[in-house]
């Protein structure tokens, strides 16, 4: 095992999550139709500063994610800041990693407090399937450019006399890695083919989250960490992510063609994360910082790996690149977990992850490991299901997971959980938690 890396400060401050909230989560179209990624950002980090009593006054820096940026508020954090009553001198940026962009933003907030240039931030993201930068053509697009150098209607009309119908049609955004030309549910099937994933145990696998997140449901377990939404024009409240299907059955998921590989394919839309709207954040502090405030923190940052791997070949492999590295930069390996939670962008990736987790071969062939990382534990494995039941907003994930892995960690009496993802470009993402 190499050597640990301790996150703490000069001083010997620990990075401390004090709390963390999301907005419900919902399919896309529905109950937050309309809204944009900025404004579901702000709703949940003014609730967040609201109900934990933290003067927006006192956070220092936010980072925030969105992965779908919209053209008219490029740096989404900021505009968070100048909305939600913090101090117009809060620092503030963007960030993008895909799947993994609260990660990321989880990490940069963390840096922060290390260094010591701040003792209070807020990290997070949201991102709207809804509400999309429409394009245009490039065709279209270096007209419209070269319009803007004309002098005469003439020379104009000379331009747009070249332009075809197809050019004039709207261009929504790109769906497939810019790199491969490959749709995440394209890598999702060469995964399950050459990982041999069966279409039995990735339906399974998918019914089980949905099963676990509707207990989580009516045990209660999410109330706290899921705000209630009210939407403009606020004649309406949306209290409960409405992708989750308890009442669908295995031989429902059966039914489902597949999506990708029409085919031979095995990955279906029952089995595959859903588009998603939706929002989420964490308060972060120095330990001191906390203790002098009189706050109990949630948990504790104990370590952070981020990865990245071929984008041809099994792409959305990240967190078996990301998890080893995280466990042995906290100085433990996968047995001294209470929880692991991975993000199920697909049902098909996530369990090749877990197989090549297992496997001896992918631990010293491909990782240079002695043998395995480990087998997870079937049950301490997402056990308030996963992003195939919640839904995925893309840069919402990483702090949707945090906050549910370190409450489910104080109601166990405490423990170390690790949260990890894989992401576009062949990225990967690893944190393991601690709650006391």
């Amino acid at each position: 095992m190499k050597q640990s890396l301790p996150l703490v400060t000069r001083q010997g401050d620990r990075v401390a999550f004090i709390a963390g909230l999301r907005t419900p989560f919902a399919r896309q179209a529905t109950a937050f139709h309309g809204i944009p990624a900025v404004e579901l950002g702000k709703m949940v980090v003014s609730e967040l500063l609201t109900r934990n009593e933290i003067d927006p006054q006192l956070v220092q820096q936010l980072v925030f994610g969105q992965v779908v940026q919209m053209p008219e508020a490029p740096n989404i954090a900021r505009e968070i800041v100048l909305g939600t009553g913090m101090s117009v001198h809060t620092d503030a940026y963007s960030v993008s990693r895909a799947c993994a962009t609260s990660f990321q933003a989880v990490a940069n907030i963390a840096e922060s407090i290390m260094v010591g240039t701040i003792h209070t931030g807020v990290a997070g993201g949201a991102d709207s399937s809804s509400v999309l930068p429409i394009g245009v053509s490039r065709k279209l697009a270096k007209t419209l450019v070269d319009i803007t150098k004309t002098r005469s209607v003439a020379q104009r009309l000379k331009l747009f006399s070249r332009l075809r119908l197809r050019d004039l049609m709207p261009v929504p955004p790109a769906v497939a890695e810019y790199s491969t030309g490959l749709r995440m549910g394209d890598t999702a099937e060469q995964m399950a083919k050459t990982h041999s994933i069966s279409r039995e145990d990735q339906d399974a696998l998918a019914y089980r989250s949905h099963q676990l997140a509707a207990l989580a449901w009516q045990e209660g377990k999410l109330n706290d960490e899921v705000m209630t939404a009210f939407i403009p024009p606020y004649t309406a409240a949306f209290h409960q992510d409405n992708n989750i299907r308890p009442e669908t059955s295995l031989a429902d998921y059966a039914r489902l063609r597949p999506a990708f590989d029409r085919k031979h394919g095995s990955v279906t839309a029952a089995n595959s994360t859903p588009l998603t709207d939706g929002a989420s954040a964490v308060i972060m502090m120095a330990e001191s910082q906390a203790k002098s405030l009189g706050l109990q923190p949630l948990g504790y940052l104990r370590s952070y790996a981020f990865t990245a791997i071929d984008v041809w070949q099994d792409m959305l492999l990240g967190p078996a690149w990301s998890t080893p590295l995280a466990l042995s930069r906290a100085g433990i390996t996968l047995a001294d977990l209470t929880l692991f939670d991975m993000h199920e962008a697909f049902a098909a990736q996530t369990l090749t992850n877990l197989k090549c987790l297992a496997s001896d071969k992918f631990g010293r062939d491909v990782l240079g490991q002695s043998g395995a990382t480990g087998e997870v534990d079937m049950d301490k494995f997402n056990v308030l299901g996963g992003s195939l039941a919640y839904g995925h907003p893309f840069a919402a994930t990483g702090t949707r997971m945090i906050t549910q892995t370190l409450n489910e960690l104080r109601r166990r009496g405490g423990g170390l959980g690790l949260v990890t993802a894989c992401a576009a470009g062949g990225l990967g993402a690893a944190m393991v938690l601690e709650s006391e």
